[in-house]
C-alpha cells in the first residue's frame, strides 16, 4: 500500500545558551541507557532527553536531571513527533563532551546534529507516521577563512581548552 507523502520543517525550540542532539534509535531502554550515558560522561551536566517510541504504546519517555530541560525535550519531541527519535537538551557541557559516548549507546543508529545553532527538523509524513529527513543546522557559509579568521578559530579553542598554547 503506498500513499501521499507531505514535507513539513520543525524548528528546535530551545535557548542559545543549551546544546542538542537530535538522533535515531530503536528501543525502550535508550531513554535510560542515554541518561546513564550523559550522567556517567560529564559530572554536573544538567540535562534533558525525550525518546520517542515507534510501537506498543508509542509514548514520549522523558529522562534528566534538570525540570526545564526535560519539560523543553518533551515539548520539542511532541513538535517533532517522529517515531524512534530522541532529543537530548545540554548546560553546563558541550556535545563533544558526550558524543561518543552517546553513539556507543547500543540503541543509537543515527545522529541527525549536535549543535547549540537555530536547528530546524525536515519532517516526513506519510500513513505510517512521521520520520526525520534530516536537519537543518545554523546558517550556509559566508565564505572562506582567511588567515585572520585562522587565528580566530585557534583563539576560539584556546578559550575553551581544546588547544594549548
Amino acid at each position: 500500500m503506498s500513499g501521499d507523502l507531505t514535507l513539513s520543517v520543525v524548528t528546535i525550540e530551545k535557548p542559545e545558551d543549551v546544546n542538542v542532539i537530535l538522533g535515531h534509535s530503536h528501543f525502550i531502554k535508550t531513554a535510560e541507557d542515554l541518561y546513564e550515558a550523559v550522567a556517567g560522561a560529564v559530572p554536573g551536566a544538567l540535562f534533558g532527553l525525550a525518546f520517542s517510541e515507534a510501537s506498543g504504546d508509542c509514548l514520549i519517555r522523558i529522562e534528566g536531571n534538570d525540570e526545564g530541560l526535560k519539560e523543553l525535550a518533551r515539548t520539542n519531541a511532541l513538535r517533532i513527533g517522529a517515531g524512534h527519535s530522541f532529543l537530548l537538551f545540554l548546560r553546563n557541557c558541550y556535545p563533544i563532551n558526550v558524543l561518543n559516548t552517546i553513539k556507543n549507546v547500543q540503541e543509537v543508529c543515527t545522529i541527525y546534529c549536535a549543535t547549540a545553532n537555530p536547528v530546524e527538523v525536515i519532517i516526513a509524513e506519510s500513513h505510517l507516521g512521521r520520520g526525520i529527513l534530516g536537519v537543518i543546522d545554523g546558517s550556509s557559509p559566508a565564505g572562506v577563512e582567511g588567515p585572520a579568521d585562522v587565528q580566530k578559530r585557534i583563539d576560539l579553542l584556546r578559550k575553551f581548552g581544546y588547544k594549548r598554547g
